[in-house]
């Protein structure tokens, strides 16, 4: 954790020298089988890289979401709600960007893959609960688990319309699909049963577990230019 955390400092300091336009974005992650959720502001920047050429680059950044709801995959039972959150989660890009240019519209399309990582971590006991309900078929069901967290990896792809007014300013606009993974192991024990059959105790430990990062990624911004219509690198601060 203290890695992830001195690599987000560096990164912030490196805007400093690498940034030649900057923007503001609001964005919105809407995950599979979650919740709604959205960053943190100021804690989020985007678009920080640099281009090889006229149609290469590279980009990287850093997103501190306050995650709503995830899910929980790989488990006996499933769910169609989410059975982790609130939670707040680092999310660390990084792609390749192919760009597509012209005098006031640039079109980029970008892949690549993604570090996240979950702290401040709860289970949403409710529908857990549910689930198992649902699962077992029983009228009640009661769970005590714990997990072990673990950082996650994916892999991205997206695309991203820039259209400038002016040779100053631009509207953009951006969508990314996610698709990552972390390990999280849940252990303990549930209750249940029906009105029938009386109640019973199950020990479980579900070491395959993963926290389920796949969804999709909106975001609506400006961009701020020194002049040049789009050419230089540009720092999105997310909302």
């Amino acid at each position: 954790m203290k890695k992830i955390f001195l690599f987000v400092i560096f990164l912030i300091i490196g805007v400093h020298s690498e940034a030649q336009n900057v923007g503001l974005s609001f964005s919105y992650f809407v995950p599979r089988n979650g919740y709604f959720s959205t960053p943190i502001s100021p804690f989020s920047l985007r678009g920080i890289g640099f281009n090889f050429n006229n149609y290469f680059g590279v980009q990287t950044g850093v997103t501190l979401y306050r995650m709503s709801g995830l899910n929980i995959i790989d488990l006996p039972f499933e769910s169609k709600e989410p059975l982790l959150g609130p939670n707040f989660t680092i999310f660390v890009p990084a792609e390749f960007v192919f760009q597509l240019k012209g005098q006031k519209v640039k079109f980029d399309i970008k892949a690549g893959g993604f570090l996240f990582y979950g702290f401040a971590q709860k289970l949403n006991t409710g529908n857990i609960d549910r689930a198992i309900r649902q699962y077992n078929q029983w009228d009640v069901t009661n769970s005590d688990l714990s997990f072990k967290n673990n950082p996650g990896f994916g892999k991205q792809i997206g695309t991203e319309l820039t259209v400038y007014v002016t040779n100053q300013f631009g509207i953009s606009l951006e969508t990314n699909y996610l698709m990552g993974t972390a390990k999280f192991p849940l252990s303990g024990s549930y209750t249940g049963g029906t009105m029938t059959s009386g109640l019973q105790s199950v020990t479980v430990d579900y070491k395959d577990a993963k926290v389920d990062f796949t969804g999709f990624e909106f975001s609506v911004g400006v961009i701020f230019t020194g002049g040049g219509g789009g050419q230089k690198p540009k720092v999105r601060r997310r909302r």
